[in-house]
């Protein structure tokens, strides 16, 4: 029997407003500043009384304003959601100015995806602790450790009535929500989607939970020690609290309404390590895999490639992986291809990292510029790709790769590219 297949129309996503909140600055601005005056998001904090041995962490002094946004939402949004919510609202202004995306969208079309690693568990552990002592606590406890409070409060503050989810994958979920929003619009099931995630584990027993495994870096003095990706003395990531939020609309309709269009997402993949909750896979599969296939579904070759943005934690697995992984997925290419670990300035937002470095991909295309991995002065000899040590480097930058890699053997890649 003869079968007609029409062939899939795929359609074109762009990025139109991004916002972050991070350790190195209340805005994606302030914080690509930062990473260009070399200045690092990160100090020293004495944990040493709750058995904490890290000493260096990233942390927001002063969250967003969230003025304007109903009590309503306000009151039930745990520290994470709150960052979140700020980030959004810059990536919002970005995109639409003063206006809304509902003035010139069906609020069906557009859509929500915010993740986060571990959510509300300050709060959690916060309204627990007060619930033991007096049987009593906040009645709002109940949103403020709801996961998908973030992706809520976004679709309920701007009425974004269309496709919503909420991505919980650790470090690789940044990552993920933006390449599960470019799915959406480019299948056709929205025309804008706000795509991000936050992350804020600063409670003493969050930060505990973490260094217990060993996984947080062990310097003790020295701040250019604390995060030091692909170099033979790393020894642990710096965990930093923040957000990052991403808009993205389908391109014809982005042109239409005259948006101003910051790049293009082109390509994304995700593969599972299936091996090991925090060591990546010694067989490198999975990540290869990744890679191979955001470049395919980007029509990319290796070669192509300007810049990539590595997940670069400055753990001595990861970085050793990571590295063998481009080389068995770019092949000779990778060592032509300039790459860089941001996580050396911004520490280690976990969900939200994938999100900020994303943009970070979209500003190095903007100014033409490729952030340095910090404090990369004595390079590991088995990390020899060009990891561009030494001072931040020009170029014309037109493709870019970002990967993200999570506890669980998550693992995710976005190709962002200039908008032709």
């Amino acid at each position: 029997m003869h079968q007609n297949k029409e062939k899939n129309h795929f359609k074109r996503v762009v990025v139109t407003g991004y916002g972050a909140v991070t350790p190195l600055g209340i805005t994606a601005q302030e914080s690509w500043q930062a990473i260009m005056d070399g200045r690092l998001g990160y100090r020293a904090v004495d944990y040493s009384a709750y058995n904490i041995q890290s000493r260096f962490f990233g942390l927001i002094d002063e969250e967003p304003g969230l003025k304007g946004v109903p009590a309503a939402i306000r009151r039930r949004l745990p520290r994470y959601a709150r960052l979140t919510l700020g980030a959004a609202r810059q990536a919002v202004a970005m995109a639409f100015g003063d206006g809304q995306p509902q003035d010139v969208y069906d609020p069906l079309a557009c859509g929500v995806i915010m993740g986060t690693g571990w959510g509300g568990l300050d709060e959690s552990n916060a309204g627990t602790k007060e619930f033991a002592a007096t049987n009593i606590s906040s009645p709002f406890n109940c949103f403020l450790t709801m996961p998908n409070v973030a992706t809520a409060a976004c679709s309920q503050f701007w009425n974004l009535r269309g496709y919503q989810n909420t991505a919980v994958a650790a470090c690789a979920t940044g990552n993920m929500v933006i390449g599960d929003a470019w799915e959406a619009i480019r299948n056709g099931r929205a025309t804008m989607m706000l795509a991000g995630s936050g992350e804020s584990l600063i409670s003493h027993y969050a930060v505990w939970n973490i260094d217990v495994l060993g996984a947080l870096c062990k310097e003790q003095e020295e701040i250019t020690r604390a995060s030091c990706p692909f170099s033979a003395g790393r020894n642990g990531f710096v965990l930093s609290e923040g957000a990052a939020v991403l808009c993205l609309e389908e391109r014809e309709s982005a042109l239409a309404r005259g948006a101003t269009i910051l790049g293009e997402v082109t390509g994304y993949a995700n593969f599972s390590d299936a091996f090991d909750f925090t060591s990546p896979a010694e067989d490198c599969v999975a990540r290869v895999q990744t890679i191979r296939q955001a470049l395919q579904v980007a029509g990319l070759e290796p070669e192509q490639l300007d810049y990539i943005n590595a997940h670069g934690t400055s753990t001595p697995l990861n970085d050793l992986n990571e590295t063998q992984s481009l080389k068995m997925a770019l092949g000779r290419a990778a060592y032509d291809i300039p790459v860089s670990s941001t996580k050396s300035y911004s520490g280690h937002l976990i969900a939200a990292a994938g999100s900020f470095e994303s943009i970070i991909c979209l500003q190095t295309m903007a100014h033409g510029i490729m952030p340095a991995t910090a404090n990369l002065s004595e390079p590991d000899p088995q990390c020899d790709l060009d990891y561009i040590a030494q001072g931040h480097r020009r170029g014309n930058i037109r493709r870019t790769l970002n990967m993200s890699f999570g506890f669980g053997g998550a693992n995710a890649a976005l190709v962002l590219e200039k908008h032709e």
